[in-house]
């Protein structure tokens, strides 16, 4: 692979003689990728008398000299024991490979038997330093697949140098096609490491805060088609974009998440399904963000530290709302096109977090049961939730499918659920709902919470002159009363065209 490439050794032979032997410096071009550097390294070595004088011994400070080089830290792979046990065939082997004259998997194939797997590991090293030809690398752990001498020190020797090529060249500004081409090098020599290489590849340029690099990188890995395995499974985070997009999640980018993914979809480049669902999981975070940020809004306005929000500021925010929303459809939709069945159930988990966090009581209970439907059962949590936000906007209908399901629940659970069921109501200002739905705890035998008590009593004594708040009052205060939940209570009308006062003591 590397003789079709045409590269040659140049040398330049400074001799000085001496009774038993001869010194020489052999220059040799400095490679990197696939380019040519343009200064050279000196590689001194020594032709003994005494033996054959085509065979060359390299110098053992060369060795020590390997550790300056910066791809990898040779430390880490070359100790003093090493240094003692290298035998004359590897330094031949080392100077026939770098000569480019032949084959490296010839010469491998002709020296076999004279390179031990040590041995074998340090040439992967030699032609790893910065200058050396690091395709020949590759060819050489090609040859050792072939062979079938790549054990697990091997292969995690090999990832850690191709880690260090490709901080190299991103840390260098390198072009992004000599990125790409790595990884299909890499691909057809068959290396193949137990974690994604192009997931360390998007790491290395988030790392390095070239996140726009990282765009363009996944984007050329879609456009080749570059194959994507994890233990010959999809990963969690689904490929190359799906990992990207859990990158910017991480860093609290979900809208950047969502428009990334639609935008790599709606340019063909086709992501992995999978990614899909990881941008329905920005949407909704980025809706649970987003109503978090109201909430602190209506704080400020109710404290008054800021004046209340007018129509204009209330049509964006539906119309931001209502985009996310939509974008969130809009992948779910790809997710049933391209997925197929068996992903449903986590589809219509999403768009039931995304109704919940934006406060759609009708739209989220309609995915709770998609989900029933698809063998996906929710968590009796989510049906409460549920349940109070179709409270607070009192839809009739869906509260009372949701409370359907309390006949098979546990006492513990139904009380809960009416627990969720008034404190909906409260939010929403359905007052008389509310008490009813106390008076029905009591009942059942369930006593409110204190504050749930308090805010019911409070919200209908602020109503009380509306029709009929005064006899759902009187009958709340009986029952609490009967409970010995609530104290006597004073109840007066003051009639001012006679100036009289009516009091009545419940």
């Amino acid at each position: 692979m590397a003789s079709s490439r045409g590269f040659a050794s140049v040398t330049n032979l400074d001799i000085s003689s001496t009774p038993s032997s001869r010194r020489y410096n052999i220059i040799v071009p400095q490679f990197y990728g696939k380019l040519i550097v343009q200064s050279c390294s000196r590689f001194s070595i020594t032709v003994c008398s005494i033996q054959n004088p085509r065979f060359v011994v390299a110098k053992r400070n060369k060795i020590r000299e390997f550790r300056l080089f910066n791809s990898v830290e040779l430390d880490r792979f070359v100790t003093s024991d090493d240094e003692d046990e290298m035998s004359e065939g590897f330094f031949e082997a080392i100077e026939e490979l770098e000569r480019m004259t032949r084959e490296p998997s010839d010469v491998l194939e002709e020296m076999n038997k004279r390179l031990s797997a040590r041995e074998l590991q340090l040439v992967l090293v030699y032609f790893s330093q910065e200058g050396r030809d690091s395709w020949c690398a590759l060819e050489v752990f090609e040859w050792l697949q072939k062979e079938n001498r790549v054990d697990k020190e091997t292969m995690e020797l090999m990832v850690s140098l191709m880690c260090g090529w490709f901080k190299k060249l991103i840390e260098g500004n390198r072009d992004l096609a000599d990125v790409v081409d790595l990884l299909v090098d890499m691909d057809c020599v068959g290396l193949k490491p137990n974690f994604s290489m192009i997931e360390k590849v998007i790491s290395l340029y988030w790392d390095a805060g070239e996140k726009q690099r990282a765009v363009h990188f996944v984007k050329e890995v879609l456009r080749r088609g570059i194959g994507y395995l994890n233990h010959g499974k999809e990963g969690n985070k689904g490929g190359p974009a799906g990992y990207l997009a859990w990158k910017m999640m991480v860093d609290g980018n979900y809208r950047d998440a969502v428009n990334f993914v639609i935008d790599l979809r709606e340019s063909g480049l086709k992501p992995e399904v999978y990614s899909y669902l990881i941008a329905m999981t920005a949407v909704v975070k980025e809706l649970n963000e987003f109503a978090k940020a109201l909430r602190k809004l209506k704080g400020f306005s109710k404290a008054g530290l800021i004046a209340e929000p007018d129509s204009e500021n209330f049509r964006l925010i539906e119309e931001y709302q209502s985009d996310l929303l939509a974008d969130g459809v809009r992948l779910s939709n790809w997710v049933i096109q391209e997925g197929g069945p068996t992903l449903n159930g986590m589809v219509y988990e999403r768009l039931l977090a995304m109704y919940v966090c934006a406060g759609r009581g009708v739209e989220a209970e309609r995915h709770l049961w998609a989900m029933k439907l698809v063998g996906k059962e929710a968590d009796g949590e989510l049906y409460d939730i549920v349940l109070a936000i179709c409270a607070s906007q009192k839809e009739a209908g869906a509260i009372s499918r949701l409370l359907s399901r309390m006949e098979v629940t546990s006492s513990l659970r139904k009380k809960k659920t009416f627990s969720w069921l008034l404190r909906g109501y409260i939010k929403g200002g359905h007052f008389k709902d509310a008490a009813e739905t106390v008076i029905k705890m009591l009942d059942l035998g369930f006593y409110p919470d204190f504050l749930d008590r308090a805010a019911v009593l409070q919200g209908l004594r602020k109503r009380i002159q509306q029709p009929g708040h005064v006899e759902t009052y009187l009958k709340l205060c009986q029952h609490l009363s009967d409970e010995n939940l609530a104290g006597p209570c004073l109840v007066y009308l003051h009639m001012k065209n006679y100036n009289l006062w009516v009091i009545k003591m419940l």
